[in-house]
């Protein structure tokens, strides 16, 4: 089953859920981002006087709006039934400190005539040979499970009016189901609710809690946790939830928004304010790592899958992240999730599941290590405590040393190292920007060494440790004049007049703006920039407006990226041509989804959000380019 676009998200510090545009339930994860996802469907519909099962998400008389509370990541979808003149709004939340997905229904008959419902619920769990999946009937409801998972689905007030464990799948559009069994082998299993008969002008509500869960060791916790939940009023945990979200839109508003004056503004305000609410989503709350964005294609079907952690893209977010006052959920990133997932020669492999542990991978980036130094130091900037910079240098020291004798091995081409994947993952080789971020790692780590001067722990009474560091200061800015003049020497292409993404296919990349921006590996006015950003503009831009990645891009049919448009806004700026960055901030600004996340891609042919809805470097690079474009 594709489950390609995810276009709506809620969840809280372990849950997390994501949704279609008509409100159907598509991914439930938990305890972490990118681990256990439970749910394999979740089929919702309603049998109306003698009809068949009408499905909520997928009826051709219904019609659909969606939207969050204001500042909140409480989901609410409305749905309308042309036919039958039945209204449903659902409301999707999950409590602050309850792992409970709680999916309320207010159904609103707003016909002429009585309208007879019953509530029907067919739902498939994940499973495979070695972890089967069992059903058994709860109060209220039903437990999928595994040995060592379940899911709960029950009406915290409303008991089951009929159930189907085996089969379901044969009879569930009938809207009617029925077994005599209370326990069986099935992934997936039916429950129906009697909401009765509904007059017009009245309505009814029922809530339908999903609890995801490891299986416990004894049945009675199990039912014992299952009738706790029954007991929570969730009047009250909504009215919570909604208040925590916009306490902490409130709290992490570091750029101090003004009041929007204009539809203009009032977008790019919500834009902002669902950016805020989006990182936290993405974020392990206990070791800091940040994945790429909810997955999106579990069956390895178009791409890698994304609910991972990439070092690199979470450099970019934490940076963001720093910029909304998010300190403490960065200081964990580098703190804890970098510290653990070094490798003893120092490096960081492409990408790891947010847990820490190592998530698949296909190859070797480079980048992925500089930018860590780099982020490392970044952070510094904005907190200015050097007690953060003393607990990570050995870390740097670590990644910098192994950078050395990798930028050597490259420099002298003794091919003792494997060659690194470039930024985009899709081409082996020497890359501008993988070298450029190098250069990077080296100039943060200059700048460590000297905003801790004589604070580095012992260094005023270690002599053989200041001449480490003298050593290796010599040794990086010999290394940063070297990669400077092999990018001139192998990278700049006479005939283009412009540099190229590396010296074999010699193609124009928008990564080559990382060498100006945020590596300053390069200045905005040299120039062979000038002429680099000037064929960037003729090759890689759009009719739309928008810029591929590079030349000959075919991913996902080579549509315009929105942080291709945003790093074009971040050399603007560089350059002092405010309008110019302006222009590419508002593609992404009029290309965002209708709840107003970014994708990872716009389909140039619609201008819509496209493929990865909700991608975290789209929006952290947003942040970065608003921060600046509101400096006076």
């Amino acid at each position: 089953m594709e489950k390609y676009f995810n276009e709506a998200i809620v969840g809280n510090k372990r849950i997390l859920a994501t949704y279609t545009s008509k409100g159907e339930l598509q991914r439930l994860y938990f305890p972490e981002r990118s681990l256990r996802q439970y749910i394999n469907f979740s089929h919702i519909g309603v049998k109306i006087n003698d009809s068949n099962l009408i499905y909520l998400h997928n009826d051709i008389n219904n019609v659909y709006k969606q939207y969050y509370d204001i500042d909140t990541n409480i989901l609410n979808t409305e749905i309308t039934n042309t036919y039958f003149e039945l209204k449903i709004l659902q409301t999707d939340f999950i409590p602050i400190k309850e792992n409970v997905l709680v999916r309320r229904f207010t159904l609103i008959n707003e016909n002429s005539i009585d309208l007879d419902i019953k509530f029907l619920i067919h739902q498939g769990i994940l499973s495979d040979k070695n972890n089967f999946v069992g059903c058994k009937l709860i109060d209220n409801g039903m437990t999928q499970y595994a040995h060592d998972f379940m899911i709960s689905t029950f009406s915290k007030d409303q008991k089951t009016f009929s159930h189907q464990i085996h089969g379901s799948q044969n009879n569930i559009s009938s809207g009617e189901i029925w077994d005599k069994d209370y326990i069986g082998m099935s992934n997936d299993s039916s429950i129906s609710y009697d909401i009765g008969k509904i007059a017009p002008g009245e309505k009814r509500q029922i809530d339908i809690c999903m609890v995801p869960q490891s299986q416990p060791k004894e049945m009675v916790d199990l039912e014992t946790e299952i009738e706790r939940i029954r007991r929570i009023d969730f009047n009250t945990e909504y009215v919570k939830t909604k208040n925590y979200w916009r306490k902490y839109v409130k709290s992490h508003d570091g750029l101090k928004l003004k009041e929007p004056k204009n539809l203009y503004e009032e977008k790019v305000a919500d834009i902002y304010y669902r950016s805020i609410l989006l990182f936290p989503l993405l974020t392990n709350f206990d070791t800091g790592g940040i994945i790429a964005s909810p997955e999106i294609d579990e069956d390895f079907t178009r791409c890698g899958r994304y609910a991972y952690t990439w070092p690199r893209d979470a450099v970019f977010i934490t940076k963001a992240m720093d910029i909304l006052g998010m300190k403490t959920e960065v200081d964990k990133f580098y703190k804890i999730f970098c510290k653990q997932t070094q490798s003893k020669d120092g490096r960081w492999e492409q990408r790891f599941f947010s847990d820490m542990r190592l998530a698949p991978c296909w190859g070797y980036q480079i980048d992925e290590t500089a930018s860590v130094v780099y982020g490392v130091y970044s952070h510094f900037e904005y907190t200015k405590n050097e007690k953060f910079l003393k607990e990570t240098l050995p870390m740097c020291e670590k990644a910098i040393d192994f950078l050395k004798r990798y930028t050597k091995d490259i420099l002298e081409d003794t091919k003792k190292y494997h060659v690194s994947y470039d930024i985009w993952e899709m081409c082996e080789g020497i890359h501008l920007y993988s070298l450029a971020a190098i250069y990077g790692a080296f100039d943060s780590m200059l700048k460590i060494y000297k905003a801790l001067g004589k604070n580095v722990s012992d260094f005023e009474n270690n002599r053989l440790k200041d001449e480490k560091i003298q050593k290796s200061k010599l040794e990086i800015e010999e290394l940063q004049v070297k990669i400077k003049n092999y990018i001139n020497e192998n990278m700049y292409d006479e005939e283009k007049k412009s540099y190229v993404r590396n010296a074999e296919d010699r193609k124009m990349d928008i990564s080559f703006i990382g060498a100006v921006t945020p590596f300053k590996l390069f200045t905005p006015n040299e120039k062979k920039v000038l002429n680099t950003i000037e064929r960037i503009n003729l090759s890689l831009r759009t009719y739309t407006g928008g810029f591929q990645r590079f030349e000959g891009d075919h991913y996902m049919n080579g549509n315009p990226w929105p942080i291709a448009n945003m790093w074009m806004a971040l050399y603007y700026l560089e350059k002092g041509e405010k309008e110019k960055a302006k222009e590419n901030f508002d593609f992404v600004v009029k290309t965002v989804s209708k709840l107003n996340f970014i994708g990872e891609q716009v389909d140039n042919s619609t201008l819509k959000a496209n493929w990865v809805i909700a991608l975290g470097w789209s929006h952290a690079m947003f942040i970065l380019v608003l921060e600046e474009l509101l400096k006076d």
